[in-house]
């Protein structure tokens, strides 16, 4: 099984500079899941350059997700595919107030037992390997033992954030359902040509996987 993408975008000031890029990288048809992320002074600011971009996503046949808001029930009145949830606190909120329109997915999990707690209720998938809010990551060998662990075990899928282009051949040997790559593919030269790379590199490490296992 190829893993599918899901996108992180950097913070967003300016929907209109960055649609350009985006829209280069959307039309490769490689992603699966955008988590947006637009800065803004408030809601309304937020809602308004989330709004500007939405249609745009969606358009590419890409989910759009946005990180949880102060008021859940944001996420519908912008139209958005549904949310993510950093840590167990307010999971229980989102799922009441989203499901089962929209996606709730998870991230920010500290042990296994907080993502088995996670994987209990009713979410969509489960993310290991983001950076965290000070902007420092897991080590990579943690999430590759975590996404392991989670797609042997687990039904809902995982997302096994890749923090380079280095990491995907391993963490696609995980047998995650996705992998997730972050803004730092918007800083490469190319990002279409980047995510094309990341693609090829991820079917073939797929199907070397698929013949280990005796599945092709």
């Amino acid at each position: 099984m190829t893993p599918q993408f899901f996108l992180i975008s950097p913070a967003i000031d300016d929907p209109l500079a960055f649609q350009p890029q985006l829209d280069k990288v959307l039309s490769t048809g490689a992603v699966a899941v955008l988590l947006l992320r637009v800065s803004g002074e408030n809601d309304a600011d937020i809602k308004r350059k989330a709004t500007a971009m939405r249609t745009h996503i969606q358009d590419a046949g890409v989910a759009c997700l946005i990180d949880l808001p102060e008021d859940a029930r944001f996420v519908a009145r912008a139209q958005l595919d549904g949310a993510h949830v950093l840590g167990l606190k307010r999971l229980g909120d989102a799922i009441e107030a989203l499901k089962p329109e929209r996606i709730v997915g998870i991230g920010g999990l500290k042990s296994r037992h907080d993502a088995m707690e996670a994987g209990e209720q009713d979410i969509d998938y489960i993310l290991f390997g983001e950076p965290r809010a000070d902007g420092s990551l897991p080590p990579l060998e943690q999430t590759i033992e975590r996404a392991s662990w989670w797609a042997e075990i687990f039904n809902v899928p995982c997302v096994a954030y890749a923090p380079d282009i280095a990491a995907v051949a391993p963490l696609t040997a995980t047998g995650a359902e996705f992998i997730g790559l972050g803004p730092w593919l918007f800083e490469t030269a190319d990002p279409a040509e980047t995510l094309a790379e990341i693609r090829r590199i991820a079917k073939e490490k797929a199907l070397a996987r698929q013949e280990a296992l005796g599945e092709t």
